[in-house]
Order: C-alpha cells, then structure tokens, then sequence
C-alpha cells in the first residue's frame, strides 16, 4: 500500500466532502427557503441569505474547535502526564517514528477498551483512550492502539471525518427546522391562494422526503468513507510500530469486550478504533456501520508481512 498516495487521496477526499456536503446542504437550504417563504411571506432571497451565512459560520466555528466539541462530547479529560508515564511515553516514542507532532493527550474514564482521534490537523490534534485501554491492554498492544489512531492524524483522516461531522451536523439541523415547520407552521395568506396552492402542495411533498432522506445520504457518505479507513489505518499503524500483532491482539480483546462506552453516540461513534455502539441494533447495518467487521480486520492484519 502506498501510504503517500493514501494520504494525498485522504486531502483531496476533504475537498470533495465540502463540495458533495455544500450542495447537498446548499439545496436543502433553498427548498426550504422556498418553503419559509410559502409560510411566512417574508422573501425567498432573505433567507437563503441567511441560511448561507449560518451554514458558513457554524461550519467554520465547529471547525476549529472540533477536538474541544468531541472531547466535550466524550467526556474526555485531558491526561497529567505524571499519572500516565507510559501512555505518554508511547505517544513520544511513536510521533518521533512517525514524524508528527506531539498531539495532547486525553483519558476517559470508561472501563471498556476504545481510543479516538480528533483535530482538524497533525498540528492541532487529540488522542484519547479509555482507561479500559490503560488497564487492560498490555504496552505492544497499548502501541498498536496508539499507532492506529496517530496513522489518523498522519493521514489527514481526522479532518476529513470532522469536516464531514459538522456537515451531516448541518443538515440534521435544516431537515430538523423543516419537520418542525409542517408540524406547527401556518401557510402565508399571500401564498394560500388557487393560483399557487398546486405548487405548495408539490414543494412540501418534495421538502418532507428531502427532510427524511437528506440526513441519511449524508451520513451513509461518511460511514462508507469510516469503513474504508480503518483498514487503512490498521495497516498504516503496522508500518509505524513493524509489529502486526499488536494490534491485531488488541482488537480481539475488543471484540470480546462486554463492556459498553457510557458516552457513545452516533455522531461520534467513527471516530473510534471500534464501534462504541456494539450494543445496539442498527437498520441495514452494512450501510449505516461505523467500522468494518473486526474479524476482519484481524485477519488483514495477520495477513500483514513485515520485510
């Protein structure tokens, strides 16, 4: 696998999710607009306008601050690196192989085993790991872990799965407003007339399954995009530590963990090594998993020669 051209692929993916997110945003903006109007008679150009300056602002607020929202999100503390030596002292030891910066690090106190990555850039990044991790993982596996959520950083994934978290983010917000319109809004004595009442009824028949459809399209992007990565990740993260095993050994003691993470929830579930929401029933579960199967990832993962 060439990790360089991995890792370009991963920047330009960034720019193709603001693109396929913005329109798909920018669209459901302006039916919804449409629908504002219909509603309120106040002007369709103003609130397009505002939406757009919304949708902008949110996106560059959650933006920069994406590792505090999700550590917020996970209950994530930052670690004292007097308590956690050894934790510290494989981060230091794999961002000296790897080339990256130092990123800071976190601790959850949650007794399964899990870790995340979060951060829009190597320079502005976060690991975090449970202390299921710290206590029962031994230090080569505690690596591997460690090593698949840096190769996150390193290959730009972090920013690609924080932007397109923001953006689904969005558009949940949008179709959110637009239910709640239907439900308590009242059509304009402007809008209600002969002349228009056959194009009303088209726009909210359209507007209730954009509202219903939009949010699942944009989360079944970025799953499949989740999925494709955590193999990449794994393989990466052998190529830091030239030890397949591991890794491999962690994520079947993870896989045999019953306990469940307290603070999991479906907008952050792909950022982690593995599926915090193991425990739930999930519809069409090959579309909307977060991860692959573990077994096999494994299996990859012992396929894995090292020369």
């Amino acid at each position: 696998m060439d990790f360089y051209k991995q890792i370009s692929h991963n920047k330009k993916m960034t720019y193709v999710l603001f693109l396929m997110f913005f329109l798909l945003i920018g669209f459901l903006s302006l039916v919804l607009s449409f629908v504002l109007d219909i509603y309120f008679g106040a002007g369709f150009i103003l609130f397009f306008s505002i939406f757009g300056f919304l949708t902008i602002l949110f996106a560059i607020i959650s933006y920069y601050n994406s590792d505090k929202i999700v550590t917020s999100i996970a209950g994530a503390k930052e670690a004292p690196k007097e308590q956690f030596k050894q934790l510290y002292n494989i981060v230091e030891e794999l961002c000296l192989a790897s080339g990256l910066p130092m990123p800071r690090v976190f601790v959850m106190k949650d007794p399964s085993i899990n870790a995340f990555a979060t951060g829009r850039d190597p320079n502005h990044a976060v690991v975090c790991v449970t202390m299921g991790c710290l206590e029962k993982l031994n230090r080569e596996q505690l690596q591997g872990v460690i090593a698949h959520e840096l190769s996150h950083i390193k290959n730009f994934d972090v920013r690609t799965m924080t932007l397109a978290t923001v953006l689904v983010g969005i558009t949940v917000l949008l179709s959110d407003l637009m239910f709640r319109m239907f439900l308590f809004g009242s059509i304009s004595n402007r809008s209600n007339s002969k002349n228009s009442g056959g194009l009303i009824i088209i726009v909210i028949v359209v507007s209730i399954i954009l509202a219903i459809i939009t949010p699942l399209v944009a989360k079944m992007i970025t799953l499949a995009i989740s999925r494709k990565r955590e193999f990449v990740a794994d393989a990466s993260a052998v190529e830091m530590t030239r030890n397949p095993v591991g890794l491999a050994s962690a994520l079947e003691l993870i896989s045999k963990d019953t306990n469940l993470l307290v603070s999991a929830n479906k907008a952050t579930a792909h950022l982690y090594i593995s599926n915090p929401l193991k425990g739930q029933k999930i519809f069409l579960k090959n579309l909307f998993s977060t991860h692959p199967n573990i077994n096999d990832r494994i299996n990859a993962l012992k396929g894995i020669k090292i020369n």
